[in-house]
């Protein structure tokens, strides 16, 4: 294979790796080993921040500490007391066309799939539910920053996240991220032991994905580029 072979080979596995990844949302009960685990979180630190300050730092939750945050957060959604806030929003107040209509539409395509029809409350938020399950994945990432740290470091943690997605993917894993939890973020910490300056940036699931599942056959739309992209020159 000569060098120009094997630029096209590389591209071409980079490519399958990024058009792969998707949000999975049943996965199968079969172990992710440990070894695997950091071999993705080592390769995923390789994401650029300005300055080198690498400001993410990832708690791996497993067995028995999986198993107590699922607990005692399923408890607390369950409850809905309206005690519990997120840190920051990860959402706008109040949604805007584009946008509101491509999160109305990935929504739907959900719950079509699994047969919710609009306005069954109950059944949409058993599925929501489902997210503080971390969907069945026996792997659970938790991603924190310290509260210190600007906007900057925010966009570099999302570069590492998209690392850790790909990196999955390229190991016959599935992930999905997951703002839901950060309405919990006491209880994580709790039980975790945030330090005081230690703040949740999302969740993730890590698992191998079910493929009987019909959720996990949603392909969300992307929009063309020219939507978003603007030639100058």
């Amino acid at each position: 294979m000569n060098i120009d072979e094997k630029e096209v080979h590389t591209a071409g596995a980079v490519d399958r790796a990024l058009s792969g990844r998707r949000s999975i949302r049943a996965f199968l009960p079969q172990a992710v080993d440990r070894e695997t685990v950091e071999s993705i979180l080592q390769v995923a630190a390789r994401a650029p921040s300005g300055t080198n300050t690498q400001p993410w730092r990832v708690h791996v939750l497993t067995g028995d500490t999986l198993r107590r945050v699922v607990e005692a957060v399923c408890a607390a959604f369950d409850a809905a007391d309206g005690s519990h806030r997120a840190e920051y929003d990860y959402y706008p107040p109040e949604f805007f066309d584009p946008y509101l209509a491509r999160r109305r539409k990935v929504g739907w395509d959900l719950y079509g799939l699994l047969g919710i029809r609009k306005g069954d409350a109950e059944r949409t938020r058993a599925q929501h539910r489902k997210n503080f399950e971390f969907f069945g994945a026996p792997v659970g990432l938790m991603f924190t920053i310290d509260r210190r740290l600007g906007q900057g470091s925010w966009l570099d943690y999302g570069m590492f996240l998209q690392n850790v997605m790909v990196a999955a993917v390229a190991r016959g894993l599935a992930t999905c991220p997951q703002a839901a939890w950060i309405d919990y973020h006491r209880i994580i910490g709790d039980i975790l032991g945030f330090d005081d300056n230690e703040q949740l940036v999302c969740g993730m699931a890590l698992g191998h994905a079910d493929p009987l599942a019909p959720e996990n056959s949603l392909v969300s739309e992307r929009a063309p580029l020219n939507e978003f992209v603007v030639h100058h020159g």
